[in-house]
């Protein structure tokens, strides 16, 4: 079975629930990733941030999920998450990605429309559909840096235009979710009238959040209780992504809370095993805490189990 596009996965969740995307940077996140949902039964996007091609190079990326898709028999996105510019657009298309992201948000209106249309040309006339961004979220996470002064919420009005004029296939948009774990200073707040707007004004079109990990606190416990310490993680409620699920939100960006989960059960492992050396050792578990992740955010987080 090949590598799929998401325009079926958005057409078949729309207004029921999302499909998850996951960054994935090596063989035993990839795993515990399809693993998960396979079991569950839900579409899957793997997406490659500009960091994990470096880290881990693209034609690695490229051969461990077409095996995943060989072993698991699912059908498989796999996109290129904020693609900076035109040139690692092409690269990811030609290289075999079925969709890309192009992030312009940093530039105003008019240049990301522009660079987003050059995108899109593109990877259509190759088949490969193309996510852009409209808003900034601010936080950190890979390449991704912004302030909380250079952050902005989609602008519904805007957001109509752009898609017509650049012809993109889905929108990520910003209302009020960030990068990285450290997301609110006090109670966590999306936009939903925002939200509501921007999906009246652009009906049956898959919208997309980014930022979107819950930051599971045992997860962060585990990591305090075994070794460095971090404070004042908190993410998005999970009951707050059900209901965007259901409001035209298509695709869920989750990173964080793999890291988090894979990191918690490595500080665990040697923590009572301190001299081990051997890495299936301690990377087994870490696959095993990716795949119970993974599989609690399809079920209810995402709540898309049995959706293929």
């Amino acid at each position: 079975m090949p590598l799929v596009t998401s325009t079926e996965m958005f057409k078949k969740v729309y207004g029921k629930c999302a499909v998850g995307a996951f960054n994935v940077n090596n063989m035993e996140i990839i795993q515990g990733i399809v693993d998960a949902a396979k079991e569950e039964q839900a579409p899957l996007i793997l997406q490659v941030s500009a960091g994990a091609r470096k880290y881990a190079k693209h034609i690695y990326l490229m051969k461990l999920v077409e095996a995943a898709v060989e072993d698991s028999g699912l059908s498989i996105c796999l996109h290129l998450d904020h693609g900076e510019d035109f040139e690692i657009c092409k690269s990811c298309v030609d290289g075999g990605f079925t969709s890309v992201m192009i992030d312009g948000s940093k530039l105003p209106f008019a240049e990301n429309i522009a660079l987003t249309k050059k995108v899109v040309e593109y990877a259509h006339a190759k088949g490969v559909t193309v996510e852009a961004e409209l808003g900034r979220l601010a936080g950190v996470e890979d390449d991704v840096n912004v302030s909380a002064k250079d952050s902005s919420y989609t602008d519904p009005d805007q957001a109509i235009e752009f898609v017509q004029k650049s012809g993109c296939d889905s929108l990520a948009i910003a209302i009020g979710t960030s990068h990285g774990a450290y997301k609110f200073k006090g109670e966590a707040k999306l936009d939903f009238a925002r939200l509501e707007k921007i999906a009246s004004l652009l009906p049956g079109y898959p919208l997309v959040l980014h930022g979107a990990s819950t930051v599971l606190p045992e997860f962060v416990a585990k990591c305090n209780q075994y070794g460095g310490e971090i404070k004042g993680a908190q993410g998005v409620p999970e009951e707050m992504l059900r209901k965007a699920g259901t409001m035209g939100v298509c695709k869920i960006n989750i990173d964080t809370d793999l890291r988090l989960a894979m990191t918690a059960s490595i500080r665990e492992h040697f923590a009572k095993n301190p001299s081990d050396f051997d890495p299936r050792q301690y990377l087994r578990p870490a696959r095993e805490a990716i795949m119970n992740m993974v599989k609690h955010k399809i079920r209810n987080v995402l709540n898309c189990s049995n959706q293929l």
